[in-house]
């Protein structure tokens, strides 16, 4: 696993220059890719803007979902490992245990409907900091929840019978279930440029990089939870973007002088990535912004076909026929 350690905070940190520009993906660990393909872009109306390998497994889907360029903040990615021998996760402390997305509030009425019509159990709520919800699981038994934001003007993708007033507009933010929260709120603050957005006993909405969508992590307390195992049904990671690889190298160098154990800089191919887990064992990266996802097919063609990075083109025949077909 990634950057396993323990990590604490007992002396204080400092603060770096604004490097943080919010969320830039989520990634999870599903069960059936066609599944998983039928829900986010299907029911969710996400589009698929890359369907490649896991880097570390290629026989492993890595599918991205985003608007239509793939913008950071908008991005939600999964690894189907279905019939591999991956255990079924445990949700609970130290872990990601729910994500939100971003839709109009007008369209919460919408989703309602359309949920029910197709046999996913919902519950209406609210956020941390008090907006309507509306929180279901997916397949695999991930917590996702629609988060209704009037104030967010990012541009959906449109497809389908899903209209733009409708649709989802990227990813709202990320809860962590954390055994002690002040120990991650202090990180958030000090190393990833975040400010205190709402806090109750219930616990805080931080906004990571600037305020609102695409910038919200709650923070919530344990309590009597589980500690979390990764496998399938869980979220693996959270990213946060910055704008070059000097920002990127600039925010490891902080982090390692903190005592940090955290990876090289890894190619991605759509981004560079440097992963970490913050003091209460919650997996974090930090993602570059460029290239983005245009670099190996035209934005009309984005998700059409299996993108392999260049080192895994040699094994292209033997990775296709060791993945599962999918249509989408």
């Amino acid at each position: 696993m990634w950057a396993e350690q323990e990590c604490t905070v007992a002396d204080k940190f400092f603060t770096m220059d604004k490097l943080i520009r919010g969320l830039h993906h989520v990634t999870a660990t599903v069960t059936d890719a066609q599944d998983d393909l039928d829900f986010y872009s299907g029911l969710l109306g996400q589009r698929l803007v890359k369907k490649t390998v896991n880097f570390d497994n290629h026989h492993v889907y890595h599918f991205y979902y985003g608007n239509e360029t793939g913008t950071p903040g908008t991005i939600w990615t999964t690894f189907p490992y279905k019939g591999m021998g991956v255990r079924q996760g445990v949700h609970g402390a130290g872990q990601i245990t729910l994500t939100s997305f971003s839709v109009p509030s007008a369209a919460l009425p919408f989703w309602r409907q359309r949920l029910a019509a197709t046999g996913v159990p919902f519950e209406a709520g609210r956020s941390v900091s008090g907006e309507d919800a509306i929180s279901f699981r997916d397949p695999s038994g991930l917590v996702a929840r629609l988060v209704g934001d009037s104030k967010d003007a990012r541009k959906p993708w449109v497809a389908g019978e899903i209209q733009a007033q409708q649709a989802v507009r990227g990813i709202h933010g990320v809860s962590l279930t954390v055994r002690d929260p002040a120990l991650t709120i202090d990180f958030l603050k000090e190393i990833m440029d975040a400010a205190t957005i709402h806090e109750s006993d219930s616990g805080a909405a931080m906004g990571v990089g600037g305020a609102g969508a695409g910038h919200v992590v709650e923070v919530l307390p344990a309590g009597d939870a589980p500690q979390g195992i990764n496998g399938l049904g869980t979220v693996h990671h959270v990213a946060f973007a910055v704008a070059t690889d000097d920002d990127q190298l600039r925010m490891r160098e902080e982090l390692v002088r903190r005592g940090l154990q955290v990876t090289p800089v890894l190619d991605r191919q759509y981004f560079h990535s440097i992963y970490f887990r913050e003091p209460n064992g919650v997996l974090f990266e930090i993602a570059t912004i460029p290239p983005g996802f245009s670099t190996d097919e035209s934005l009309s063609e984005l998700g059409r076909s299996l993108k392999l990075p260049p080192w895994e083109e040699p094994n292209r025949t033997s990775i296709e026929a060791g993945l599962p077909p999918v249509t989408h």
